[in-house]
């Protein structure tokens, strides 16, 4: 499958979903902004696939972004953040997704497990009870948090120089 046959609609992925589910397969759901795309991005998202036999990864939506992070960002537009995050051998799909929290994605999909990265604790993921009602579970995966986009973005300003 090509890297944009991974990027998908929620229906569409939900679709998919019950054909896996059908087939006795286990769905992880981990999601991020994923702006300029680190090791730490791709450490969180190994780790999320490890726990099941697929995953899919919801990408905030640039306007999402901008709510959460600020307006400078996101550095790198939705389409080809969603894009990046497909290219990884460890995503089955991807989807965006324009709403503050993954809530009603998680109801839609219903994924086996939810994972967050290690800025998380199972017991202070935001969406941990939403998953917990239908039967899933939460999970951390990933390295410390020793990466971030903020850091790697003012480290790239500091690099320019002049002209």
């Amino acid at each position: 499958m090509s890297t944009l046959e991974k990027v998908r609609g929620l229906a569409e992925v939900v679709e998919q979903r019950e054909r896996w589910r059908a087939d006795g397969e286990t769905v992880a759901l981990a999601n991020g902004i994923f702006d300029l795309l680190h090791v730490g991005h791709v450490r969180y998202l190994e780790g999320a696939r490890a726990l099941a036999d697929h995953l899919v990864v919801a990408v905030n939506s640039d306007a999402s972004t901008r709510e959460y992070k600020g307006p400078g960002r996101p550095h790198i537009p939705e389409g080809e953040r969603a894009e990046m995050v497909a290219a990884l051998a460890c995503t089955d799909r991807v989807l965006i997704f324009d709403e503050p929290n993954v809530r009603s994605i998680i109801r839609a999909l219903k994924p086996d497990v939810h994972v967050k990265g290690t800025d998380y604790t199972p017991d202070s993921i935001p969406e941990a009870d939403e998953v917990r009602a239908y039967g899933g579970r939460v999970a951390v995966a990933g390295d410390p948090k020793n990466h971030s986009t903020t850091e790697l973005a003012r480290r790239l300003r500091m690099d320019r120089g002049p002209g």
